[in-house]
C-alpha cells in the first residue's frame, strides 16, 4: 500500500494551558489525510487536565488517530496516560495473542515491538489488520511509543474503516450489513500449520477450524460515534458464516481491495519520541519493511474494548 505521508492543517479543534505550565498553550489540529489528528503542546509525563482528556477523546472519536511528538515516558507514566483513556486489554487465558505465551495467557501490559533485545515483530512488512479481531471482545485502541527507529523503513500506515465503508455502493452495503464475519486466530494457525505449508486468507470446507474462535459483524457500528465500519483486514484467515464459501471469496477480496486504497490511509514516518494512539475499532494498520541491521524498538499498550454489535 502506498500512500502520501501528512502534514497537519492548520485547523485547530481546542487550546488550553498544559499541564507543564500556565502559560504555554496546546492544540490538536486535523491532519491532511483521512484520518489523523497532532497533539502539540502536552508534556504526557504529568497528568492530563480534564479538558486535555477529553480533546483527545473527541479527536480519536472523529480522526481515529490521535499523534503526539516529543515525549519522553518512562513506563509508569505511559501506563498513566494509557489508563486515562480505558483499563489496559487482557484477552481470555486460551486465546493467544502477541508477546502472550504461544497458547495463551501471561500478556505483558506493555509489549515490546521491536527488532532486538527480545522483542516482537522482527523486521518484516506486516499486512493490515486490526489488534485482537480473533477475540471475543477486541482492544478498543492502542498507544505505540517510539524509543528508537530505522533510518528508512518501518512506517506504519493506518486505513479509515468508516471512511471505507462509507465509501461502498448501495447495493454492496445491502448484502454485506447483516453477515457475520469470522477472523481465525493467526497465532494458532502458526501453531497448526497446514500440510501446504500456506496461510489461507479464507477457510474453505476442506479446512479443519481453528478453535477457539469468534464470529463479530462484517459492518460493525463504532460504540461512540455510531458510524458503521468495515471490520475486515486484509490478510487474515476469515470465513462468512452460513454463506457458501465459493461466493465469499470474491466478496471479501473484493472488500480487501477496496479497503485498502490509498484515499483511505494515513502513512506516519516515526521519530523518535512519537506516541500514536488509534482507535482499534475504526482502523487497520501496517507497517513497511526495515533493514535488519537498524533499530527499532517501540512500546505498545492496549485498552479493552466492548463486544462489536
Amino acid at each position: 500500500m502506498t500512500t502520501t505521508f501528512a502534514e497537519p492543517i492548520t485547523r485547530t479543534r481546542n487550546t488550553s494551558p498544559s499541564t507543564a505550565t500556565a502559560t504555554q498553550g496546546w492544540a490538536v489540529q486535523d491532519l491532511a489525510a483521512p484520518l489523523g489528528a497532532l497533539v502539540t503542546g502536552i508534556d504526557s509525563r504529568q497528568p492530563l487536565h480534564a479538558e486535555q482528556a477529553l480533546a483527545l477523546k473527541r479527536a480519536l472519536r472523529d480522526r481515529h488517530i490521535v499523534v503526539l511528538r516529543g515525549q519522553q515516558l518512562d513506563d509508569a507514566q505511559y501506563l498513566r496516560l494509557a489508563r486515562t483513556f480505558g483499563d489496559v486489554f487482557h484477552p481470555p487465558a486460551d486465546v493467544p495473542v502477541l508477546a502472550s505465551d504461544p497458547y495463551g495467557g501471561n500478556t505483558p501490559a506493555i509489549v515490546k515491538v521491536s527488532n532486538v533485545d527480545d522483542g516482537v515483530l522482527g523486521h518484516h512488512e506486516l499486512s493490515a489488520h486490526s489488534d485482537h479481531h480473533w477475540t471475543p471482545v477486541p482492544s478498543s485502541g492502542s498507544f505505540l511509543y517510539a524509543l528508537e527507529v530505522p533510518r528508512v523503513g518501518g512506517e506504519t500506515t493506518w486505513v479509515n474503516l468508516a471512511a471505507a465503508y462509507d465509501a461502498l455502493d448501495s447495493a454492496t452495503k445491502h448484502e454485506i450489513d447483516d453477515l457475520q464475519l469470522i477472523t481465525y486466530n493467526p497465532f494458532l494457525r502458526r501453531l497448526k500449520p497446514l500440510a501446504s505449508g500456506v496461510f489461507p486468507h479464507y477457510r474453505t470446507p476442506d479446512i479443519e477450524p481453528l478453535t477457539p474462535f469468534e464470529a463479530h459483524p462484517l459492518v460493525r457500528t463504532h460504540p461512540d460515534s455510531g458510524r458503521k465500519i468495515l471490520f475486515l483486514d486484509e490478510a487474515t484467515e476469515v470465513e462468512v458464516v452460513g454463506v457458501p464459501a465459493a461466493h465469499c471469496i470474491a466478496l471479501i477480496e473484493r472488500l480487501r481491495a477496496h479497503l485498502l486504497q490509498p484515499r483511505f490511509a494515513y502513512t506516519h514516518r516515526w521519530q523518535v519520541g512519537d506516541i500514536v494512539y488509534w482507535d482499534n475499532q475504526a482502523t487497520l494498520h501496517s507497517r513497511t519493511a526495515f533493514d535488519p541491521v537498524e533499530r527499532r524498538v517501540l512500546k505498545r499498550i492496549s485498552l479493552s474494548g466492548s463486544r462489536p454489535f
